[in-house]
């Protein structure tokens, strides 16, 4: 009986994948043992996600603190603002909500970029003649975090870079990242209220700068950029051809002293993709509901841009389908006085945040124009028992119970941010404890001087 060997030769540090054997037993060929690669569990997490990184969960994980005892813990540190029940939405967008719950019309799936009713809803409350919106200019989100990677996603290769503001939210860098997408930081001046350093912003476009990110208003900074600011800001992208994302989730959440703008009804030709959403505005973030709105009157964007953004929304189906149901009703039937309260309590707190935490020697708080947030500056010189504004805060828990989040988790060391939601008497004992913590541990220019060299 005849027997033929057939291999598949091994190639470098591979294994061979088949010894087969064939047999001529008389009646034609038959197959013999087949060795193939043995199996084994081989398990491993992508690189996608060995890409992702959030530097805000790092460092507060990280934090290894228990707070005093002695002291209930007051947290100043997320930008929730339903957390301690003071900022309730209003009656209207609850009972809107309600309502399509009971109708049962909206149990099933949606189109992917959100029902067209709900896309004309959203385009009719932020169409302007500066800045015309139609309903297919409108993609919906499952909250503005999607709505901000869907942006990336669509603008941006692996490879190229995008520009981020520092201080500046960490979901950006987390997203892009992983992505694949290089990060470039550039600075925000706090001496100018927070405004873009435009040379420094300018100096770091290259040919494979894919957008901009224009966080405004501003978390962390609580910042709201004038009109003339933006004005330069588009003179940029429009020098450079690089088109704008647009974070606007605080979009006018500012106070009475203050005009927002956004940014596309200043330009006619800068292409901006403006992301958005319920979250804060009407003080629902887990609602989840987000939004793009395409704003491209030169057609720079084209069809490849709007497609893009369409396959991509394919990849999950669309934001909750209950609360699109109720959008129409919330966007257009909230009552004015809603917005104006809250605003009101926003700006009471920040005010009296302010002015407590500008009386401690050894900080420098700079007074937010809007949003949720204050950021403060540590004069580190002046307390030189702490390496950092990491150390100086895990300290403020131990010792006071006040958890302020270290903006270091923001790329910009030496400050901490304050959230302002908080009830009137928490934002006044918080102060009250972060002036003790600062009384106790401040040293004057000689003070300090001594301890730095007895180190």
């Amino acid at each position: 009986m005849d027997s033929y060997l057939i291999q598949v030769n091994s190639c470098g540090d591979h294994a061979p994948l088949l010894d087969v054997h064939l047999k001529n037993n008389g009646n034609g060929i038959s197959l013999g043992k087949v060795k193939g690669r043995k199996p084994r569990w081989a398990v491993r997490a992508s690189e996608m996600s060995k890409k992702t990184f959030n530097p805000v969960r790092a460092i507060v994980d990280s934090m290894k603190v228990e707070p005093n005892p002695k002291k209930a813990m007051i947290s100043l540190s997320l930008g929730d603002p339903t957390v301690f029940g003071n900022l309730p939405t209003n009656d209207e967008v609850t009972r809107a909500v309600k309502e399509v719950l009971d109708s049962g019309r909206y149990n099933g799936y949606a189109p992917s970029v959100g029902y067209q009713s709900c896309r004309e809803a959203v385009a009719a409350y932020y169409n302007c003649p500066e800045a015309p919106l139609k309903a297919q200019d409108v993609i919906l989100t499952s909250g503005c975090s999607q709505a901000i990677e869907l942006a990336l996603a669509v603008l941006a290769n692996p490879g190229q870079n995008i520009l981020v503001p520092r201080p500046g939210f960490s979901l950006y860098k987390t997203l892009a990242l992983s992505m694949g997408i290089e990060v470039k930081l550039y600075n925000l001046l706090p001496e100018k209220a927070w405004e873009i350093d435009l040379e420094h912003l300018e100096s770091l476009v290259d040919e494979k700068t894919a957008c901009i990110i224009v966080n405004n208003p501003s978390n962390p900074c609580g910042s709201v950029f004038s009109k003339s600011h933006l004005q330069k800001i588009l003179e940029v992208a429009s020098r450079q051809c690089v088109p704008i994302l647009a974070d606007e989730i605080y979009g006018d959440m500012v106070f009475a002293d203050c005009k927002y703008e956004p940014i596309a009804t200043l330009s006619t030709n800068v292409p901006i993709l403006s992301c958005g959403g319920l979250a804060k505005r009407w003080l629902v973030p887990g609602w989840r509901m987000g939004w793009i709105l395409i704003h491209d009157r030169r057609d720079i964007f084209g069809n490849e841009i709007r497609d893009g953004l369409l396959r991509l929304s394919q990849r999950i189906l669309g934001p909750c389908t209950i609360v699109q149901g109720a959008l129409e009703r919330i966007l257009h039937r909230t009552p004015p006085e809603f917005y104006h309260n809250t605003l009101s309590i926003l700006k009471s707190n920040a005010d009296l945040c302010y002015a407590a935490l500008s009386a401690i020697p050894g900080l420098q708080p700079v007074r937010p124009a809007g949003a949720m947030y204050l950021m403060v500056e540590i004069e580190m010189e002046h307390f030189p028992e702490f390496e950092n504004d990491v150390e100086f805060t895990e300290r403020l828990i131990s010792e006071q119970s006040v958890f302020c989040l270290p903006a270091t988790c923001f790329e910009y060391p030496n400050f901490f941010r304050v959230v302002i939601t908080v009830p009137e008497e928490m934002i006044l004992e918080a102060c009250s404890r972060i002036q003790e913590f600062c009384e106790m541990h401040y040293q004057g220019a000689e003070g300090a001087q001594d301890l730095e060299c007895d180190k």
